[in-house]
């Protein structure tokens, strides 16, 4: 029944019309539809297509319906491989499953990571990666909390995917920046830092779960200095984000807690604007949709392409709003 359903999807998404006008399939394949965060890279890839019409090549964008269904990412890119595809571009939502499939199938086209990157252990199996510097990232969200909490405090992460080395990779980059030095599993009174009992969670990308655990940390620890979303998660929906957080929101203006979350999407700039949030430390989907299908011809073509190809980020702190006070 998997195979079914992921081949129409598959089919559904432009593989079937690909073969129809003999265009070679340049594909994209995210951790889930579902996410917001993953249509904008969907964006950059038909921006590239509209821009592009006379290319011997064509743009597929697809993945599971949700993101939580790590078997069918990974049965999709099977299938794909099977079809045929002129090289895919992969955002793993379990690195080690997927890294362990491609190794299984061998394929002799391209394959690239887009978004998040295989463990270091299986980066030989692709190319390049183009996408945020994850590790970095996390360094700027602590930047932001130290800036914000100069004595510390009890903090709570919120991760995504147990097995997703971009977040694995940000969640690094905060508690080593923290520490002032590198390999810091967990904060423990650690430069005045301590991650509470109970955390990380793991919203395992699922939108409502990810607002549940927030509202549950809230209500369990009322003095809790600081939450990072190191993922957008709770952000993508709206309504449900603002009812977490109109919970604690005498303590957000007061900055007795303080909030910083990861990316700049529409509406989480509208959160960081309402005062939802305290920095946003913004990720550029659009553009790794958008250059993706050059990297990939790129590496068709047999030239050099640099590992990695690192895509930005965008901080929005209140200080200094930047990307986030119009956008």
């Amino acid at each position: 029944m998997l195979l079914t359903l992921t081949s129409a999807l598959i089919l559904a998404t432009g593989v079937g019309a690909a073969n129809a006008n003999d265009k070679k399939t340049l594909a994209i394949v995210v951790k889930g539809l579902d996410n917001p965060f993953f249509e904008q890279i969907n964006l950059g890839c038909q921006k590239w297509m509209s821009e592009n019409k006379d290319s011997e090549y064509e743009c597929l964008y697809t993945g599971p319906a949700s993101s939580a269904d790590e078997a069918g990412e990974v049965q999709i890119v099977d299938d794909l491989l099977t079809r045929g595809v002129a090289a895919i571009a992969i955002s793993p939502s379990n690195a080690p499953a997927m890294a362990n499939r491609i190794r299984q199938i061998n394929p002799d086209v391209p394959v690239m990571t887009i978004d998040a990157d295989f463990l270091e252990k299986d980066r030989d199996l692709r190319t390049t990666y183009l996408g945020t510097d994850n590790y970095l990232m996390g360094v700027k969200m602590a930047e932001e909390a130290m800036a914000l909490k100069p004595s510390g405090g009890s903090v709570c992460l919120q991760l995504g995917n147990v097995a997703a080395d971009n977040i694995n990779a940000r969640a690094a980059g905060f508690r080593d920046t923290i520490a002032g030095t590198k390999g810091i599993e967990r904060l423990e009174s650690t430069n005045g830092w301590t991650e509470i009992e109970g955390c990380p969670v793991f919203t395992n990308d699922q939108v409502d779960l990810a607002n549940q655990q927030m509202a549950d940390t809230f209500t369990a620890n009322p003095d809790l200095d600081a939450f990072i979303l190191i993922g957008g998660w709770a952000q993508f929906a709206p309504q449900a984000y603002a009812q977490v957080t109109d919970q604690v929101m005498h303590r957000l203006k007061s900055k007795d807690m303080i909030l910083i979350a990861g990316d700049t999407l529409p509406p989480q700039t509208q959160a960081f604007r309402d005062g939802r949030s305290h920095a946003q430390v913004g990720q550029r989907p659009f553009e790794m949709g958008y250059r993706a299908p050059d990297v990939m011809i790129e590496l068709i073509n047999g030239k050099s392409v640099d590992d990695p190809l690192f895509t930005g980020l965008d901080v929005c702190n209140q200080s200094d709003p930047g990307f986030c006070a119009d956008n």
